[in-house]
């Protein structure tokens, strides 16, 4: 009977043929996706051997701003108008304005205007809704951005959902979320976090069809939407988290390991399967008296053991990190094109 059933899933399989192939191809604009001009190609099946890949996301970032810039500057031509982007900063904590100051001067450099509504630490609910509404009426705006964590006196969840999805380029929306998670919808906007790792993996050449791929940690934000959008890509997804028993027995079977779990370290060379694939997507600050801010980043993987048994490993910093970035860019690029009826 297990034979049986075996059998029967390998035909469902090959029946999809084509509409397989098509919602892996959709999820990113193929002219995008260029893969890159590797020292060799990477597999995930790939077996270790002492020289793992280092997978830049810089290259690919610039590559990706220099598209979107390009595009703006066709689209003013044809319409007299650019993308607009809104950021709504409650509070003071010093990482959110520094992301936020990041992604500004991203905008800045690609044509995207944009617009920032600084809320002190005590901000009310009602005033919260209220600028993220004011945003949502204005047809100027084509994407906006609520920068997390709020306050915990906030209910994140439902300022999120106020934002209208049309403009919810960060793709935190149920609506969004919801489509990304149901096979033959379409989210409007993928998350940039996830859409990143993915663009990275496929950017890199790295096989992700058919694969074992381990997500550790399941925010919104990242770990939750990774796992959805590699399964679109028709990988086998097992998503750790803190009730997880025995997660290294996970990791050891994974090709491809994705962490974003804030701890610095965690995923230590015995987690990982010789020839693995490794996407560090933490950043953590660490104490560092030598460093000339007493601190240095530093991801959920331990970077100088891993890269001695892995076929291939993001950077922390400089990987997956500056192609976020591009990614809410190419996010609010595609709004503005749905907002002026462009293709």
């Amino acid at each position: 009977m297990k034979k049986k059933n075996s059998i029967e899933l390998m035909g469902v399989w090959r029946r999809l043929g084509t509409k397989a192939e098509i919602l892996y191809s959709t999820t990113f604009s193929s002219s995008w996706s260029t893969p890159l001009g590797l020292s060799r190609p990477l597999s995930s099946a790939a077996s270790g051997n002492g020289q793992a890949e280092i997978m830049s996301g810089k290259p690919i970032a610039k590559d990706i701003r220099s598209r979107v810039a390009a595009e703006i500057c066709r689209m003013k031509a044809a319409t007299g108008r650019m993308p607009g982007l809104a950021v709504v900063l409650v509070g003071n904590r010093k990482d959110s304005h520094t992301y936020v100051h990041l992604k500004l001067k991203a905008c800045n450099q690609v044509g995207i205007v944009t617009s920032i509504v600084q809320l002190p630490q005590d901000c009310t609910q009602a005033r919260l809704i209220d600028v993220v509404s004011s945003f949502n009426r204005n047809p100027s705006v084509h994407g906006i951005i609520v920068q997390l964590p709020l306050p915990q006196h906030l209910d994140e969840e439902k300022i999120i959902n106020f934002v209208s999805p049309e403009k919810d380029v960060d793709g935190f929306h149920p609506l969004n979320m919801g489509n990304l998670a149901m096979r033959g919808r379409e989210p409007l906007f993928i998350p940039c976090a996830p859409k990143a790792c993915i663009e990275l993996l496929l950017r890199y050449g790295v096989e992700i069809i058919g694969k074992n791929a381990a997500v550790i940690g399941r925010s919104k934000i990242v770990g939750l939407s990774t796992s959805l959008l590699l399964q679109r890509h028709h990988a086998t997804v097992s998503t750790l988290h803190s009730f997880t028993k025995n997660p290294e027995e996970l990791t050891r079977r994974a090709d491809v390991v994705i962490s974003d779990v804030g701890a610095p370290n965690l995923v230590q060379w015995d987690w990982l399967k010789p020839g693995a694939v490794v996407v560090d997507m933490g950043m953590n600050p660490v104490k560092d008296p030598s460093s000339r801010h007493g601190f240095r980043i530093t991801g959920d993987v331990c970077y100088s053991e891993a890269i001695k048994v892995v076929s291939a490993i993001t950077p922390v910093p400089g990987g997956v990190g500056p192609v976020v970035i591009s990614m809410l860019l190419s996010n609010t690029l595609d709004s503005a094109k749905r907002a002026f009826g462009l293709t």
